[in-house]
Order: C-alpha cells, then sequence, then structure tokens
C-alpha cells in the first residue's frame, strides 16, 4: 500500500525543484536580455554634437543625460523605446531591435531643429502719431553726436562731474602713499616749503607775465 505522506513529500519536492529552476531559467534569459547602449546625438544641419540631451527609456521610465560631447550610455532592452529631447530640437524616438546578437550596440542619433516662423513685425519709434508729431516738433536738429559729446566732455561739465563722484579706494591709496612718501622724503629735516623751491618760483613768474593772475 502507497504511503500518501511519502507522495506528498514527493510532490512538494517536485514542485519546489521545478520552481528554482524555472527562476533560474528566466533570471538567466532576463540577464542575457540586457543591453549596454551607447551613442552619440548630433545635430541634422551642422552635425555637431549635442551636450546634455535628455535620453529616456519609455518602457522602464528611466534614462540620462548626454555629456558636454553628446555622448550617452544606458542599459535597455530589446523592442525598449528611447526618447531624445533637447530645448530647440525635435523630439525623437528610437526602438531598440530584437535581432542583436550581442549585448552592446552604438548608434549615432540625429536631431532636427525645432524652427518656428512668426509673422512680420514692424516696430516704429513712436507708439503713435501724436508722439511723432510732439517729437517732430521739439527736436534740436543741430544737437548731433558729436556736438553733445562735445558739450559733455567740456572742462566745466568734467569739473562738475568730478565734484558730485566721491573718492574711491584706488584713489584714497595713492593719496595715502603720496603723504607718506613725502614724510619718509624730509625724514629728519624740516619739511618741504614751497617758498624755497625754484621750480615753484619759475612757475608764479611765468603766471605772472602771462597775466594769468590778474584773471584770477
Amino acid at each position: 500500500m502507497i504511503n500518501p505522506k511519502l507522495i506528498s513529500n514527493r510532490l512538494f519536492y517536485l514542485i519546489f525543484f521545478l520552481f528554482i529552476f524555472s527562476d533560474n531559467y528566466a533570471q538567466k534569459e532576463f540577464k542575457n536580455n540586457l543591453i549596454q547602449l551607447s551613442g552619440v546625438v548630433i545635430s541634422s544641419d551642422s552635425l555637431n554634437q549635442l551636450p546634455y540631451v535628455v535620453v529616456i527609456n519609455k518602457s522602464v521610465k528611466r534614462g540620462t543625460v548626454s555629456d558636454y560631447f553628446g555622448y550617452f550610455s544606458l542599459v535597455v532592452q530589446p523592442l525598449d523605446t528611447i526618447i531624445f529631447s533637447l530645448n530647440g530640437f525635435k523630439k525623437s524616438s528610437f526602438i531598440l531591435p530584437d535581432t542583436l546578437k550581442e549585448n552592446r550596440y552604438s548608434i549615432i542619433h540625429i536631431l532636427t531643429e525645432d524652427t518656428l516662423e512668426l509673422p512680420m513685425v514692424t516696430v516704429y519709434p513712436w507708439p503713435s502719431k501724436e508722439n511723432f508729431a510732439y517729437a517732430f516738433i521739439n527736436m534740436k536738429p543741430y544737437d548731433d553726436a558729436l556736438r553733445i559729446a562735445q558739450a559733455q566732455l567740456s572742462g566745466n561739465s568734467l569739473a562738475f562731474i568730478a565734484s558730485k563722484v566721491s573718492s574711491d579706494a584706488m584713489l584714497s591709496y595713492s593719496w595715502q602713499n603720496s603723504q607718506r612718501n613725502t614724510r619718509l622724503y624730509s625724514m629728519g629735516q624740516f619739511p618741504t616749503n614751497n617758498l624755497f623751491n625754484p621750480n615753484s618760483w619759475s612757475k608764479f613768474i611765468d603766471a605772472w607775465k602771462k597775466g594769468d593772475l590778474k584773471k584770477e
């Protein structure tokens, strides 16, 4: 008489071994289907390499970004749909073939520029005819660019601007450095007195002869 307990044990071990075998086979098949996809993305018009292109595997919702030279690499499976997108270019796709014999595949993918033509727009310098009439009546035809530049670069204008501009760090440093050099020059003796400076006397006499002192 056959022991039912023995039959159930054998049936249990048989199912267990079948499950382990099928799982290992499925993992082996899955590993064999993995493909290392690599490539370069280029522009259709200039054939230049396109950096920072978003490369998405639509089938598994994973992806990568091409580097500065347009190179990318990711793991895919046969019949996966790869989406390429970049601002200024049309989005395109690539389907991996299912007839590959190796686990590596390289491509050169081309993106086409996405151009948008807008209607012609005429830009006028005045928003209305009234503004144009006002500008035409009040314009100063003799104040051309050269005359305006000469007026702004005159001595009076530059002196006025200089009086309004505060001293910067470089000017303060130059003044302080000049004072320090003067102290070092006269160190151990009386300070310099321009009353005994022949150069100052020469400038004073020349200004006296020219009449500059009378003008002041």
